[in-house]
This record gives structure tokens, sequence and C-alpha cells, in this order.
């Protein structure tokens, strides 16, 4: 009885992270993405600023003022925080101007790191290549089977000293 033919697959991890973090072009893009970040920030604590000072202002000629012209002022108030909210939902809510921001920063460098996974990956003929930086889980993992090196080296950021057998 002839057995048919069984071919194992080839599997094999790289951790991107790891990957990203030694490449310069996402060390940029993460301070781009920082300073952008830290601008808004900036803008979003002066309007609250402003909002507190009116709030302070009111309580100091609350005396002064008519229950009308009281209302009046709490009314605008409560307007410019809602303007705030809605400027910081913009912001950095979900799919928000800083999600669109990192996105747009990190495309083009995990398009790099994809493209030598995708290289080394037929090189070595791995069928299957897991990224253990992500949320898959890994109890055991044998080195022998961690390709970082190998994209690192695609990506000319390989260590001179390592030597990838």
């Amino acid at each position: 009885m002839a057995l048919p033919n069984v071919f194992g697959q080839k599997f094999g991890y790289v951790d991107t992270q790891y990957i990203l973090n030694k490449m310069p072009e996402y060390k940029k893009a993460q301070q781009e993405i920082q300073k952008v970040a830290l601008a808004w920030q900036d803008e979003i604590k002066e309007k609250q600023k402003e909002i507190e000072a009116l709030y302070s202002a009111l309580r100091t000629e609350e005396v002064l003022l008519t229950e009308a012209m009281k209302q009046e002022r709490l009314a605008a108030i409560r307007q410019r925080e809602q303007e705030l909210k809605d400027q910081q939902t913009k912001i950095f809510g979900y799919e928000g101007l800083y999600f669109l921001k990192e996105k747009e920063l990190m495309q083009t460098v995990q398009e790099k790191v994809f493209e030598a996974v995708e290289k080394v990956s037929v090189k070595q003929k791995i069928q299957v290549m897991f990224d253990k930086s992500g949320q898959l889980v890994m109890i055991y993992t044998n080195p022998v089977h961690d390709y970082t090196d190998y994209v690192l080296e695609e990506l000319g950021l390989g260590d001179k000293d390592d030597t990838i057998k």
C-alpha cells in the first residue's frame, strides 16, 4: 500500500514591535505624532482655562446679575463646554484626527515591514508567519522559528555582529 505524499507546512514568527522600534522612520513618525498630540492637548487645555475663567467671573459678578442674566451666562458657558467636548471627540475620539494622523504616518512604515516579512517568508519557504507582538498568544516558541532578524536584515537594519544561520 502506497502512502500519500504528506508535506508539513513551515511556520515562523516575528516580533514586529521589536522591528518597528529598530526603524528610524518609526521613531520619527512616533515623534511627529507626539508633537501633534501635544499641540492639540495644549489647545484643549487653553479652552478649559477660558471656561474656568468664565465660571470664576460669573461667581464674582453673580450678586450683581439678575436671574435671567445669570442663566444667560450659564447657558453661554455650557455651550462653550459642549464645543470643547465636541472638539475633544473630533480630535481624540474613535477615528478622530489623532487616529487618522497616526494611521497616515505609520502606514508607510508598516507597509515596509510587511513587504520585508513577505520577502523573508518566500525566501525561507514559510507558509504561515505569526506576529508575536500582537494579539497572538504563544505559550512556548522555539527560537528556531523566530525570523525577526531576517526581517531586520531585509530592511537593512540587521546587527552587523549577528550572523543568521
